[in-house]
């Protein structure tokens, strides 16, 4: 017997209702089952859309580009591709590279001992002469010191050039065809021994004598590079622009400068010259009875002037200007050769 909420059923009852229970329970729990099961086919179902065996052209009435034809209206979208967005880059600022300049080194000393013997001179004109050669000519400025020791007296020679057309105006000239021409300067000393400072493009020693000579030698020198202090020129002087020199003759070989130059000059002139170098300009009331060259009363310079009475010969001079000079109307010209350094 059940008694349910006090109330007393018979076992009969009793037995109906517990398998009613029973079977109720055993459905719900069927169901909440097959429930569960069904749910990923229906998952799965529906991922996989709806099953159609048209494919490609057949399609075309159905899928418009990415789309749906009915989502788009039967019309086909191209699908966009999203633009990258860029970020325009600040311009880079580019500093012009300075250009290299190459390092000139500077001329090395050079030093040559030996024992020479002379031969026939080649040059037009010395064919009954002897020469012997140093130093051959070079597209470079020597400038040295030559001490020797001959078998005779010896002259000394520097050439300057090749020159260029029309620049053999008078002074002496060497040549050994008649196309390539040197300008000649020719010292004679007298002397079968001595040292000589010298600038030029080549170094000899010569006789005019046939037969040949034998001469011992050393010789300490440079070879330099053309540059503003240190050339190979011919020049054809101009009218002297110095207050009281207006009848006289001048050739510039270094400009005024405010540095001091300091060097040898070797030169060869259609004339004799004097040489010359300036010092200054003067303060206000340092001109105070030496020699002074001023080209307007105001700027003045104090006066080196060297006259030895000849066309050709080297020095060596120091100063703020340099040139040579006659005391003639008449134009001279002038080939040279000349180391500097300020």
């Amino acid at each position: 017997m059940v008694i349910i909420d006090h109330i007393l059923l018979p076992p009969t009852m009793t037995r109906k209702i517990l398998t009613v229970l029973f079977l109720t329970t055993i459905l719900m729990t069927s169901a909440i089952a097959v429930s569960i099961e069904l749910l990923p086919q229906a998952d799965a179902a529906k991922s996989a859309g709806t099953p159609s065996q048209q494919y490609g052209s057949a399609t075309k009435d159905k899928v418009c580009g990415d789309k749906l034809c009915s989502e788009t209206g039967g019309k086909t979208k191209t699908p966009s591709v999203p633009k990258k967005e860029v970020t325009p880059s600040e311009p880079k600022e580019v500093t012009p590279s300075e250009p290299v300049s190459e390092k000139v080194a500077p001329p090395m000393w050079q030093s040559a001992s030996g024992t020479i013997k002379s031969i026939q001179d080649p040059g037009i004109g010395h064919e009954t002469h002897q020469l012997a050669i140093i130093l051959p000519p070079s597209d470079k400025v020597y400038k040295g010191l030559f001490s020797y020791d001959a078998s005779e007296p010896i002259q000394l020679v520097a050439l300057h050039g090749p020159l260029a057309d029309g620049e053999d105006n008078g002074q002496p000239i060497w040549t050994p065809d008649g196309k390539t021409k040197f300008a000649l300067t020719f010292i004679d000393p007298q002397s079968s021994m001595g040292s000589w400072i010298f600038t030029g493009n080549a170094l000899a020693v010569h006789t005019m004598n046939k037969d040949p000579f034998t001469v011992s030698y050393s010789v300490s020198y440079m070879e330099n590079e053309m540059s503003d202090t240190v050339m190979t020129g011919t020049l054809d002087s101009m009218l002297d622009p110095g207050i009281g020199h207006e009848t006289h003759q001048l050739a510039i070989i270094l400009p005024p400068s405010e540095k001091t130059y300091s060097g040898v000059l070797t030169y060869s002139a259609s004339e004799p010259i004097q040489l010359v170098s300036l010092h200054g300009p003067l303060a206000a009331g340092e001109d105070m009875g030496q020699k002074i060259w001023t080209p307007d009363g105001k700027t003045k310079f104090a006066l080196t002037f060297v006259d030895d009475e000849t066309n050709m010969g080297t020095w060596a001079f120091a100063g703020n200007a340099l040139a040579v000079h006659t005391m003639n109307e008449n134009q001279f010209t002038v080939s040279y050769s000349v180391v500097a350094g300020q």
